[in-house]
């Protein structure tokens, strides 16, 4: 017997679109973190230095998803899913809370020292870009998670949608700043993101239980 033959050829279809939908969004990741650092290190932008943090938190979230999802293609057991799926949450959750911790310090370091950061056009176009594609890629994680059923692949989902609001509060300090000179609004886009990273990071590592 094959390694799927377990698997019904609905569930084969489901799985292998999860796989897909989360291996693309590695990919952009791998794009976004590498665009996001290098942007807000010419910048000095705290806030393009921890959305590239972000993508790099996501990295790690999407490989872990893409081991757990793995586990529907082999003759894995009931009881061995399950510990994934709650290893891979966690997971999501500790870096969630990694995150909301950085941007937490750096943030109000900024702020205190009024170091200001430069505008940044590549900034700009990857927030704008990252919150077209992140909705659009969270929808259909949510979409597949449901049918999966996968709650990891929800959680990671989530992450994903943290992402696209972290790509909004970016945008709009990154065109303040360009468009008014406002440099604080950069570090105070950053502390946007706090309640909604702890919030995530929480419901993560409370799903393990």
């Amino acid at each position: 017997m094959s390694s799927e033959d377990h698997l019904s050829p609905e569930k084969k279809r489901v799985a292998r679109t999860a796989l897909w939908l989360v291996g693309a969004t590695l990919a952009y990741n791998v794009v976004e973190a590498v665009v996001a650092v290098w942007a807000g290190r010419e910048a000095d932008s705290i806030a393009l230095l921890g959305f590239g943090m972000d993508s790099l938190i996501e990295i790690a979230a999407a490989a872990f998803m893409l081991w757990r999802l793995s586990l529907e293609f082999s003759n894995a057991d009931e009881e061995r899913i399950e510990t994934a799926e709650r290893r891979v949450r966690r997971v999501i959750g500790f870096t969630f809370m990694a995150l909301a911790a950085f941007v937490l310090v750096e943030s109000i370091l900024t702020l205190v020292s009024a170091d200001r950061p430069e505008p940044s056009l590549v900034g700009i176009v990857l927030a704008a870009v990252s919150l077209v594609v992140m909705p659009l890629l969270a929808g259909a994680k949510l979409r597949v998670a449901g049918r999966l059923p996968s709650e990891a692949l929800r959680a990671e989902a989530k992450e994903t949608l943290a992402c696209a609001y972290l790509s909004f509060t970016l945008l709009l300090g990154l065109v303040l700043n360009e468009a008014l000179g406002w440099w604080w609004a950069d570090p105070v886009a950053a502390l946007l993101m706090v309640p909604w990273l702890v919030r995530e990071g929480i419901e993560g590592l409370r799903g393990e239980e």
